[in-house]
């Protein structure tokens, strides 16, 4: 990591004297909200549709399979605890199939087709949720999860590849947080309305058709203002597409030979990189510990400390409400660090992913030794820790895009399938190790657990993470990389 003096300009002066016209647009600040920021702002909504699809059957199967706690006027279904875990998981099943695959198709078709089919789709068969359940049961509500699994499958990749298009080097970090922000705004939304929809007179079905229903509004929105690259939309500015264009060309020191779509997938170069493997480490310890705390507290808070969490909607979306306000503190704390010329990309990705991942290693241990009397600071811990989760945005989740722009869509399906499949592992052993859910012992191996992989993972990256642009970029062109440090400022 590299420290630059606060204030200083040396990097932006070297740049300029290899490259003036080039540096001087690359580092150029352009004032005011312009295209790149409406295309964030979709898919920050892409997002928020995204999530709250995933989470509308956790909230709708309570009140599917006890009537008498909602709305009694709704049919009711006698499906076993098993079966519900059955049906919350099958998502799962058909989201980490289609990462990998999402990746390459995004690169050949556009960012925008793909995420634009993927949640099309899945609205539609949401809307379809309920008279699913009562044709076919929950075997057939289980084949759609499926489905549904695998076509938002291609949200995260495509997100990434359009991201790499549309922001510029110094505005990746904000931009990146602004729109995977609404993974936690769909949840808390989804969390905060569905029991108040479940138990009115319009009854369970309708989270189904007012979730799929808003999706499909998105989709409409999303196909006629959306675009996948600057060069797609019809709207921006000749001055806004040159500051983008020039932002990126200055990451490379020679154009690529061949189209950007054309370029070989380098497969072999991606596994015997240390910096990509590392950040499949830091995604995927990340993801088991931040389902280890949002799918194993709520029991541990409720069979250790005695307070229900679950039965209460606020308590339930606060530690989303949390994390979602955090990554914007962390994002304007990234964006002055970074405008005053103190601090490198490497150094920015590497910090907040210390704080994101280090700060809830300690704290999952404080919340392994609360004592039941004291389960209000239980909460103030867990909202703690799942907020600075929040700093990841910042960290691990852009660094996709600094390795390889060419191939950000694909880097990021293969750490969210990796990591994906940790989230499904994770809460498996949690099952393995606690035998009894009221030994306060057992939940404290699987709270030690967790943080021996925030304390080793973040470590890898710390020591191995980069975020300078990676040889195996164009592969067939193989130009020579500045080697000026980039420092990354947010507008």
């Amino acid at each position: 990591m590299k420290i630059l003096c606060c204030g200083g300009n040396n990097g932006s002066m070297e740049m300029d004297s290899k490259n003036p016209k080039k540096g001087e647009e690359a580092v150029g600040e352009h004032s005011g909200l312009g295209v790149r920021h409406f295309q964030v702002f979709l898919l920050f909504f892409a997002l928020t549709v995204a999530y709250a699809l995933r989470v509308n059957l956790s909230v709708a199967v309570v009140a599917m399979t006890d009537a008498a706690s909602a709305n009694p006027d709704f049919p009711e279904y006698n499906w076993s605890e098993q079966t519900k875990s059955l049906l919350l998981s099958s998502f799962f099943w058909g989201y980490v199939i289609t990462q990998v695959p999402a990746g390459q198709l995004a690169r050949k078709f556009g960012g925008k087709i793909m995420i634009l089919t993927g949640l099309t789709i899945c609205s539609v068969l949401t809307v379809l949720t309920p008279l699913c359940a009562k044709w076919g049961g929950w075997q057939l509500v289980c084949a759609l999860r499926v489905v549904e699994g695998l076509c938002q499958g291609v949200v995260f990749p495509s997100t990434h590849t359009i991201l790499s298009k549309w922001a510029p080097p110094k505005e990746r970090a904000t931009l990146g947080t602004c729109a995977y922000s609404g993974n936690q705004f769909g949840t808390i939304i989804m969390l905060a309305t569905s029991g108040v929809i479940a138990a009115s007179p319009i009854g369970w079905p309708s989270i189904f058709y007012i979730s799929g229903g808003i999706g499909c509004v998105w989709s409409v929105v999303y196909f006629f203002f959306g675009a996948g690259s600057p060069e797609e939309s019809k709207s921006i500015s000749a001055e806004e597409k040159k500051l983008i264009e020039m932002s990126h060309a200055s990451e490379v020191s020679n154009t690529p030979e061949v189209p950007k779509e054309q370029l070989p997938t380098p497969w072999l170069a991606f596994f015997t990189s240390p910096a990509f493997l590392v950040l499949i480490v830091a995604h995927s310890v990340h993801n088991w510990g931040f389902w280890t705390l949002l799918t194993e507290i709520p029991s541990y808070m409720k069979n250790i400390l005695g307070k229900d969490i679950k039965s209460n909607a606020l308590l339930s979306s606060l530690p989303y409400i949390c994390m979602f306000a955090m990554s914007f503190v962390f994002s304007a704390i990234s964006q002055q660090l970074n405008n005053r010329n103190c601090i490198s990309t490497v150094t920015s990705r590497k910090l907040f992913n210390s704080i994101g991942l280090w700060i809830p290693m300690v704290t999952l241990i404080g919340l392994a030794y609360v004592d039941p009397e004291q389960s209000e600071l239980a909460v103030v811990l867990l909202c703690f820790t799942v907020g600075m989760n929040g700093a990841t945005y910042l960290g691990y989740n852009m660094n996709h895009i600094d390795l390889s722009p060419n191939f950000a869509g694909i880097l990021m399906g293969i750490t969210n399938c990796v990591a994906n499949i940790m989230s499904i592992i994770a809460p498996l052993i949690v099952g393995f190790i606690v035998t009894n859910e009221h030994d306060p012992s057992q939940w404290r191996i699987v709270f030690f657990i967790a943080s021996g992989f925030y304390l080793v993972g973040n470590t890898l990256y710390v020591l191995f993470g980069k975020a300078n642009i990676q040889p195996w970029n164009d592969p067939p062109a193989k130009p020579r990389r500045n080697s000026t440090p980039q420092i990354e400022s947010q507008h």
